[in-house]
């Protein structure tokens, strides 16, 4: 069985690709998570990275946070991937769906570690995906927003139907994607069917930096989960 990495920010997008990538027969060795210089905050979302790491606990996958700093933020993934590449691992899993330039520079670092990418949900339909992820009973809230876009409102809005809705009525006076792909929300799940325990946030706070709302992440515990057998 093919062992693979998934690269991971917490979010719904990278699930569904991990989902995808287990469902389709690839070995999950580690989630990558690449983490501020200090060691704090995910580069990707500005979530905690202890909250990326107790995420990892849920899903009961290793994590592996890498450590960047902006000017060598490159040279630093791709140390990270002759990492994985040494232990035996020779494909990496994205959840990008379209936006080229990062596909492009995916590539690039990939072959520079000779690890092949795969990029399971690349140019399919966002609302559709977003309708997949719902389907297969994993559960997200909304953890981010561009404040020109939402209120704090969304922040702990769980993603379902209402919220595509949401985004659909928001998509006709201001441009913004199902998927949020350029940046309009970030979500974290919180429980699915990868998920061998939940996530339940006991103490949080809404918080506004440099034009994006946050809910920063204060505690949570791990909860047992029940999956019905019918």
């Amino acid at each position: 069985m093919p062992r693979v990495f998934a690269s991971w920010s917490g979010g719904k997008d990278c699930c569904l690709a991990l989902h995808r990538a287990v469902a389709g027969g690839l070995a999950v060795s580690y989630l990558a998570n690449t983490v501020s210089d200090d060691g704090q905050r995910s580069r990707s979302h500005g979530i905690s990275a202890a909250v990326i790491r107790k995420q990892a606990e849920a899903l009961g996958i290793p994590i592996v946070q890498q450590r960047t700093e902006g000017d060598n933020y490159e040279a630093q993934f791709i140390r990270m991937l002759k990492t994985f590449r040494q232990e035996g691992i020779d494909g990496g899993v994205f959840g990008d769906i379209d936006f080229e330039p990062h596909r492009d520079w995916i590539e690039r670092v990939c072959a520079e570690a000779d690890i092949t990418p795969h990029l399971p949900l690349w140019g399919e339909d966002q609302k559709k995906l977003m309708e997949e992820f719902i389907d297969a009973g994993f559960i997200a809230v909304v953890i981010a927003a561009k404040a020109e876009l939402f209120g704090e409102e969304v922040l702990g809005q769980k993603i379902d139907r209402d919220f595509i809705k949401q985004l659909d009525e928001l998509s006709k006076t201001r441009d913004i994607t199902p998927c949020g792909e350029a940046g309009e929300y970030h979500t974290l799940v919180i429980d699915g069917p990868l998920f061998k325990k939940r996530l339940e946030i006991t103490q949080s706070r809404k918080v506004e930096r440099e034009g994006i709302r946050f809910l920063d992440i204060l505690s949570l515990e791990l909860k047992s989960i029940t999956r019905s057998t019918v």
